[in-house]
């Protein structure tokens, strides 16, 4: 008994850790939208979780106009949300740059508490904008992409717990090293990504050595909508419903994880969403489900208290 509830044990702790990696590389894919932004601008989007949410009504409006459906053929069914991600990622990067040309250029050289006020009046129109356009209602989506891999069948004596890894969940961990690997290359070794680090360090100098520092703002501001808009496709696909409420709560999240992780730092923001989703999903697990927010933001209060910069980050030096 006691080597069957060992197996139970060690099955559900494994599948608990396959969800909060999962809900955790969500997480950091809205994440590094808002460590990207501040660590050009020093300045927080807080419209970036209705981006994000934007992103996933976008999807699902066009996921029904194009008729996709889980009966497709693979090969079809994959080709048409590579092609929904596309349009996604487009429409929302409109509007993310349609924010900051807006709500963050013309003050970005005013006190640093205008942009975090229009950034609120930003995310509330957004989300009032999607609740007049679209309803108050939830939007369902019915499963695209069923089966999965089973891990762990329970055993033959059935004391185990039966441990499963879907098509989806493997879909948005791959998605998401992917785009890592690429936004990590893209930063280091691309002319965009010289520029975005020189800005990072000094608007006014980059600027007098011939960098574009509106574009490159505004490309970054681009960027991050785009990675919040496949955030909001594999959050659709894997809930399978949405509301015009869901970018608050996930743009909270989100940006505790950039801050865990070190604000200004990539790997930081993933990890950070990493943590902020394994942290959720094992208190949701072992403790009480109704607390795991609480759990979630006691351990960002203890890792600022102990290590202010984040996990990743850098302290700030001050230019003189």
């Amino acid at each position: 008994m006691a080597s069957g509830g060992n197996k139970k044990n060690m099955d559900y702790f494994l599948q608990q850790l396959i969800n909060g990696v999962t809900l955790g590389s969500i997480y950091g894919l809205i994440a590094i939208g808002y460590t990207m932004v501040y660590g050009i601008i020093g300045m927080i989007n807080f419209a970036h979780g209705d981006i994000f949410m934007v992103g996933a009504f976008i999807a699902l409006i066009f996921i029904v106009a194009f008729g996709i459906t889980a009966g497709l053929p693979v090969a079809l069914l994959i080709l048409a949300l590579i092609g929904v991600l596309v349009i996604s990622m487009a429409l929302t990067a409109a509007w993310g740059w349609t924010v900051e040309r807006i709500a963050y250029r013309p003050l970005r050289g005013s006190f640093r508490l205008a942009p975090l006020i229009t950034a609120i009046g930003a995310s509330i129109t957004l989300q009032n904008f999607v609740q007049i356009s679209q309803g108050a209602r939830n939007k369902p989506l019915q499963p695209l992409i069923s089966g999965g891999f089973t891990l762990s069948d329970g055993g033959p004596d059935g004391t185990g717990f039966i441990v499963q890894l879907s098509y989806t969940q493997i879909l948005i961990i791959v998605v998401t090293v992917v785009l890592m690997v690429g936004f990590t290359f893209l930063i280091n070794k691309t002319s965009l990504g010289r520029a975005q680090r020189a800005c990072e360090q000094d608007r006014k100098m980059a600027s007098l050595v011939g960098v574009n520092v509106d574009r490159t703002i505004s490309l970054t501001f681009v960027m991050g909508a785009g990675l919040a808009s496949v955030a909001g496709l594999m959050f659709l696909l894997y809930y399978g419903v949405i509301d015009f409420y869901i970018g608050f709560l996930a743009g909270v999240k989100a940006f505790t994880a950039a801050v865990l992780g070190g604000i200004g730092s990539l790997p930081g923001a993933m990890l950070g969403g990493l943590l902020i989703g394994l942290i959720e999903t094992f208190w949701s697990g072992y403790f009480s489900v109704e607390y795991k927010d609480v759990a979630a933001f006691s351990i960002l209060a203890i890792v600022l208290i102990f290590m202010p910069e984040g996990l990743l980050g850098k302290p700030e030096v001050e230019k003189v």
